[in-house]
Formats: C-alpha cells, structure tokens, sequence
C-alpha cells in the first residue's frame, strides 16, 4: 500500500503499468474511483498512479481549510515517493487547479491536462456536487447536478454504483469544507507561468465549472489548447469516457 507523506499528511496512491508516469489527481469530495474510467486506458501505454486527495478516500483529512499549496506539495511528496522526477499529470475540477500551480511552481509536470476545471474558483458555486457519504439520496441528488439529464435517465445502474462507491471513499463534511476552501481562494494571476503543455477539456452541460472557465483557461496559457465535449456534465470524463480517453491518450502521445 503506498503512501506518501507531506509533513505528517499520509496521503495514498497506487501504481499500474509500464511506461512513462500519468499521475491522477481527483475533484473536490470524491474518492479514487472517479478515475476508473481513465485509469484502464491509461495503464497499458504509461504507468497510471491514482492519488487520493488529502481529506477524501485511503489519504488523511487533517483540519483546514486546506491551500492549493498544501496540495501541490502533496502532489511533490507521492512524485518522490513513487521515485519520479516528473510526470503528466490529468486533474479534475480542484485537481485541475492543483496541477496548474505545480506546472507553474515546479518543474515537476510534463504535460497537464486540465478535466472540467478554471483558473480561479472566484464565484463558483459548488454545494450542488456533495453530499455526505452517508446520505444516499443526497448523493444522488449530487450525481444530477454532476452529469447532464440524458445520462442520468439512460444509465441508472451506474448512478447506483457510484453512489456505492461515493458512501465508501468520499470526503466527509468537514474534509470537503477544507477541500473547497482551497478551490475559492485560488487565482491563476500569472497563467503566463505555465509553460507546460495544457489540454483543457470540458463539459458543455457542466452546470457547476461553465464551460466558458474553460475555454477561458486553455486561451489564457501558452501552450493550451480546449477540447469541448458535448452533451455532457461537470463528469465529462465518466459520461462521455471514450471521447475524453481518445484526446487524453493523444495528447500524451504529442512529444512536440
């Protein structure tokens, strides 16, 4: 079981596969099995290394709030204990920001693709993604607010998994406090920074992280490029999985 520690901070990860390193790092409230669509993918061509956040899933939730800083260096400490000098590295919502402020703090991410996230969590409203993990219909009502109405009605077995999975690895009230903390207070102010090769790619019915913040983020970088997928949610990497793995996988393979 590895596990990596940042100044006392347990925080777990798990390895699969040969290759090159695609480190994983998830949105705020959700445990590891938010990247089971991707990680399968991932993990012939590359080595895929799945992190549990700080505050959700198998790592501690020590108080906050929690910074982005803390998560970056949380990102550093499993890049060293894995024996990586760097990494691609694929974020979702809050792990989105976290691999933007490593690519521009570090020299640490090769390439950074960006799932469903923005510079700045300035006016984002995110209560409507979380519930307890000991709420059911409160983690479904959440899920609906995650995907677009068409997946919903179309793929209630998996609704159903993913709240099993949700009861089981999600962060508690308390913990996604801290988490969210992180998201409000950051400000990608000098996007200019990051030189690392960024694909950014969004939902056009995410109805929590517009995809508007998306296409703002991929132009404000110099080295960004956006790829729109339609009809689907904030979870555009659950909902629409092959067309987001076919331009992950790509753009990993771009060594220009």
């Amino acid at each position: 079981m590895p596990v990596a520690s940042n100044d006392g901070v347990s925080c777990y990860y798990e390895r699969d596969g040969d290759g090159d390193p695609v480190v994983f790092v998830g949105d705020a409230g959700y445990g590891a099995w938010q990247w089971g669509w991707q990680h399968a993918a991932v993990a012939g061509p590359y080595e895929s290394v799945v992190t549990d956040v700080r505050g959700a899933g198998r790592s501690d939730a020590p108080p906050g709030p929690y910074s982005i800083a803390d998560l970056v260096t949380d990102l550093t400490s499993v890049l060293s204990d894995a024996g990586f000098r760097s990494a691609a590295v694929v974020g979702a919502g809050l792990g989105g920001i976290v691999g933007l402020e490593a690519a521009r703090t570090t020299a640490r991410v090769d390439r950074l693709v960006c799932l469903g996230s923005a510079a700045t969590g300035d006016q984002l409203d995110l209560e409507s993604l979380y519930a307890p993990p000991n709420d059911r219909d409160g983690l479904k009502q959440s899920l609906k607010a995650a995907f677009s109405d068409r997946f919903v009605e179309e793929q209630p077995d998996a609704i159903q998994q993913m709240i099993a999975w949700r009861s089981e690895e999600d962060a508690s009230p308390r913990a996604w406090e801290a988490q969210i903390a992180a998201i409000r207070d950051y400000a990608l102010d000098a996007a200019y920074e990051v030189t690392t090769p960024t694909l950014v790619v969004h939902g056009t019915d995410d109805a929590v992280w517009p995809v508007e913040r998306g296409r703002e983020l991929a132009e404000s970088l110099p080295r960004g490029e956006f790829a729109a997928v339609e009809d689907a949610g904030h979870l555009a990497h659950i909902e629409q999985s092959k067309r987001v793995n076919d331009e992950l996988l790509a753009f990993l393979a771009d060594d220009e």
